[in-house]
């Protein structure tokens, strides 16, 4: 994919999180009801090679938890942030520490035929909120798209990629949840904001 396609797509993403936000806070499920379009950082600034061209922010934050996962894979979840609009943006980088190049696994899609149909995504990270007993599932656009990084390239050994989720944001007194992506290890996380 070019860069321009994922610019376009993340511009269109956070248009379609302002309504779902919006949607969720009518259906009495979030906060919200605010026009805050703040954007969730995406994969813009890499190329397909997994090269990065860093912003100011990217590799300053000390991650709040890294998961280990298949082939030297590792996720460093950096913010888990609730956002005005009833969501929380979970955001970090994949890195690839293993000694040859790797791709994400497609499990991380997760197994909703929904997703499934729009091609490789982390759609199957969900946010469990043990206190309240309740799992939270990544957000979607309209025609049923995950709001989460995708067609994540291969990545070279060294190499990282920025990653985001966006998934419904849980009570305002909800603070700790646990987070899960199919071929990680689960870890807990704590919701700023």
């Amino acid at each position: 994919m070019s860069i321009r396609f994922t610019e376009k797509a993340r511009k269109g993403a956070a248009a379609l999180v302002v309504v779902a936000g919006l949607a969720l806070g009518v259906a009495g499920c979030g906060g919200g009801g605010s026009d805050d379009d703040k954007k969730p950082e995406a994969s813009a600034s890499r190329t397909a090679e997994g090269e990065a061209n860093p912003s100011a922010q990217q590799g300053t934050e000390e991650p709040q938890a890294e998961l280990k996962g298949e082939d030297g894979l590792v996720l460093a979840v950096t913010s888990a942030a609730r956002d005005a609009g009833g969501f929380v943006t979970v955001s970090g980088e994949i890195k690839n520490d293993g000694v040859e190049a790797a791709r994400v696994p497609i499990q991380t899609r997760g197994d909703e035929t929904e997703i499934m149909r729009h091609g490789g995504s982390l759609g199957g990270a969900t946010l469990v909120d043990p206190a309240n007993k309740k799992r939270y599932y990544v957000l979607r656009d309209t025609d049923g798209r995950p709001l989460t990084t995708t067609d994540m390239p291969r990545i070279k050994p060294g190499a990282s990629i920025p990653v985001f989720m966006q998934f419904p944001a849980p009570p305002p007194d909800t603070t700790k949840v646990t987070f899960q992506l199919p071929t990680f290890a689960a870890a807990p996380l704590e919701i700023s904001g």
